[in-house]
């Protein structure tokens, strides 16, 4: 099984779970996470300004997500290139697996804006989409729907991206009959 990291809310920290103890890794200690955290503040001005240059995305969206969606729900994150998924939330009914999808949005963005692919054999509970903000890469939602009916989704006749690419677009991926914002809380809402 691969290693899967922890990241409280509560101490804004990533501690290794007993299969990531044994394995080692990359973030077991809070210096780790405060360095990433770091990086991550240096690393999105930088990508955004250079989406502002060239319309053209620097390539980090897709980790800003993982490690924002980790904090923000509590999450643990699994090794870069787990076959599947992306990260596990633990709960009493047992782990749910979790294929999250970053993507900037807000102003000046095509409406139709996609996904990127959503992988059909995944061993897959649940889509997160992590919306983060195109100007600061700062998150704005997250919403999840259940992995069988994006699926049923992206089956269903009448586009070639959703059929054949696997892709689903944003407000599509927002219209599912089971999906819900899972951030922020309602009373957050700004």
């Amino acid at each position: 099984m691969p290693a899967l990291w922890r990241i409280c809310v509560a101490t804004m920290s990533i501690e290794p779970t007993e299969s990531t103890a044994e394995e080692g890794g990359c973030l077991r200690d809070a210096r780790n996470v405060a360095r990433v955290r770091e990086i991550l503040a240096s690393v999105k001005p930088l990508a955004a300004e250079y989406y502002r240059l060239t319309r053209k995305a620097l390539g980090v969206t897709g980790e800003i997500a993982e490690f924002v969606a980790a904090e923000r729900l509590g999450l643990e994150l699994a090794d870069a290139r787990t076959a599947g998924y992306d990260a596990v939330r633990r709960g009493p009914d047992g782990p749910v697996y979790i294929q999250i999808k970053g993507r900037a949005h807000g102003d000046g963005v095509k409406p139709g804006q996609r996904l990127g692919r959503i992988k059909p054999n995944a061993h897959c509970d649940v889509v997160l989409l992590v919306l983060l903000d195109n100007a600061t890469l700062e998150p704005r939602e997250m919403w999840e729907a259940p992995f069988a009916e994006v699926l049923a989704r992206l089956a269903a006749p009448g586009s070639r991206a959703r059929n054949e690419r696997g892709a689903l677009s944003v407000p599509d991926f927002k219209k599912l009959k089971s999906a819900r914002l899972v951030w922020p809380p309602r009373d957050d809402r700004r």
